[in-house]
């Protein structure tokens, strides 16, 4: 074969996707506006870096880029399969190829935030789900697609009156790069993240309730297991249910007095309607050795039906969300591909369901919601979560309360159309994104100095917001020659000493009175704001 006939023949390997504005769609991603986050308000614990962003996720997908490009470990969405049904919270009813065009510039914005040891799973069904197998072929590489996982939406018959019942969907799994997400296998020690206390000999250990909370753990199911205990107090305690339902113990009686024997029997007072009441819970010690199955493609977990009675119980006020996926699904994708404390995005969070599990699984998270279930579903849900919500996978993940999340809204935008800086812009706002545009890095850490960082012997400076004081002309935004000393200095304090400082300077400012000799002298490459500022 000749060379042009192989390369002919070598072009069929990788298939493309072609459709209607396909063009526009790719040029989407890069001329997206950077927006602000307005913060909103905090629940629980500030610090605990969990971002609720309600709208349009595109937009919010951009804002985040320069604080957390390449740092999230793993992105789970659940988009909307283009069945041509009309949902309560979403339009599902679009064209083919403008659902491409939707995907399209999310699925670029996805990867640049993905870390290099990261995964990406996307739920779908067969209406799509082939062609955004191409799709992702070409926005991730063919050569990371890891697997389909299959997952059984529906475990009972149903009358839908078609040939072939379609109960199950599927979810499209691809690397950054191809084997560097480290999916769990045997030896899975971030099992150990479940047990979150240690005990005074060093064992980690979890409480979990000995009443079985499920909404069919009642005393006619199982009427052994229905019997009193003694409180520390010496007060009998029963299984009641909070609406007063008598529910049962996990374990008969034996089981219990061997517990007690071997003090693995604990009694909590916990506050309820009634007053302070004596809870009892069962310890269970972590494993020295935790091993999990290798993971197949086969993911057995609850279904449908259970997602949806959960968010009834859970969410009995709000309206019930059509597309509700199982926490138990959720659980089991973070199991195989993070550990805790890794940061997990959600771009079309739905009522929640990520950000729940992640939260209740040890992971950072953030969630992008565009509708009003942002505020109906997904932050009453997570409140829930703060509170203790023992539903789910709570017993499951040893899950009792406590962490936080800010939720935020989508501000306006960063620069205007002629790239003029808004003046919203706080100083530390703008010093993440022109770090991000300078050197391509994530903004993680603040920014309260014109000295931004170092990065590649290069020094990056901000003059803006009179981040200099009263230092003149227009409150330290003008390099000058004093200006410039300041700099240096700052530098110089900030450079280990025995450590070389860094030949060049980048300083952005609104202009500058240096020539281009004594700028060149100096080593200073100098950005006016806002017609130098060029995103990455």
């Amino acid at each position: 074969m000749d060379n042009a006939g192989k390369k002919n023949s070598e072009s069929y390997k990788m298939p493309f996707l072609d459709w209607v504005n396909k063009a526009q769609a790719v040029s989407v991603a890069g001329a997206v506006p950077y927006h602000l986050l307005n913060f909103e308000s905090a629940h629980g614990d500030r610090s605990a870096d969990n971002m609720l962003i309600q709208g349009d996720n595109l937009l919010a997908l951009k804002a985040l880029l320069p604080f957390y490009r390449g740092r999230v470990k793993c992105i789970y969405i659940d988009p909307p399969y283009n069945t041509q049904s009309a949902f309560t919270h979403y339009d599902d009813k679009l064209e083919h190829s403008q659902w491409l065009s939707l995907m399209h510039p999310r699925l670029v914005l996805l990867r640049e935030l993905l870390a290099e040891q990261g995964s990406v799973w996307v739920s779908i069904d067969d209406r799509e789900g082939h062609y955004l197998k191409v799709l992702m072929d070409e926005v991730f590489g063919r050569e990371n697609f890891s697997t389909t996982f299959i997952w059984q939406k529906v475990d009972s018959p149903n009358d839908n009156k078609v040939p072939i019942t379609p109960d199950h969907e599927f979810l499209l799994c691809y690397e950054k790069r191809k084997d560097s997400a480290g999916f769990k296998k045997k030896s899975d020690n971030s099992l150990l993240a479940a047990y979150g206390q240690v005990d005074e000999s060093g064992r980690r250990y979890r409480d979990r309730l000995l009443k079985k909370n499920g909404k069919n753990s009642l005393r006619a199911d199982r009427p052994t297991m229905f019997y009193p205990l003694e409180a520390p107090d010496g007060t009998s305690v029963l299984p009641i249910h909070d609406d007063g339902r008598e529910a049962n113990w996990a374990y008969g009686e034996v089981g219990v007095a061997r517990m007690r024997a071997e003090g693995r029997l604990i009694w909590k007072k916990r506050l309820k309607a009634e007053g302070e009441v004596w809870v009892p819970y069962t310890r269970e010690f972590a494993p020295e050795a935790p091993e999990r199955p290798h993971p197949t493609i086969l993911l057995d977990v609850k279904t449908t039906r259970q997602a949806k009675a959960h968010q009834r119980e859970l969410l009995p006020e709000a309206a019930a969300f059509d597309t509700v996926k199982p926490e138990q699904l959720l659980q089991r994708i973070l199991e195989i591909a993070t550990d805790a404390g890794d940061l997990v995005l959600d771009s079309f969070l739905g009522s929640g369901t990520t950000a729940a599990v992640a939260h209740k699984m040890g992971r950072r998270y953030i969630g992008i919601e565009q509708g009003d279930h942002a505020i109906t579903h997904c932050l009453p849900r997570l409140e829930r979560v703060l509170n203790g919500e023992q539903g789910g996978v709570s017993d499951a993940v040893g899950w009792e309360s406590g962490g936080g999340f800010c939720f935020y809204t989508l501000g306006e935008p960063v620069f205007d159309a002629d790239g003029g800086i808004n003046p919203a812009v706080q100083f530390g706002a703008l010093a993440g994104y022109l770090w991000h545009f300078e050197t391509g890095l994530s903004a993680t850490h603040t920014f309260d100095s014109p000295l931004l960082g170092v990065h590649d012997d290069t020094a990056v400076f901000l003059l803006y917001n009179g981040i200099l004081g009263d230092r003149k002309p227009a409150g330290g935004n003008v390099l000058t020659g004093p200006v410039l000393a300041h700099l240096d200095q700052l530098l110089a304090d900030a450079t280990p000493a025995g450590t070389r400082l860094p030949s060049r300077k980048v300083v952005y400012g609104e202009t500058t009175r240096l020539g281009e000799q004594r700028l060149a002298e100096a080593g200073v490459t100098f950005r006016q704001i806002p017609y130098d500022i060029k995103a990455r």
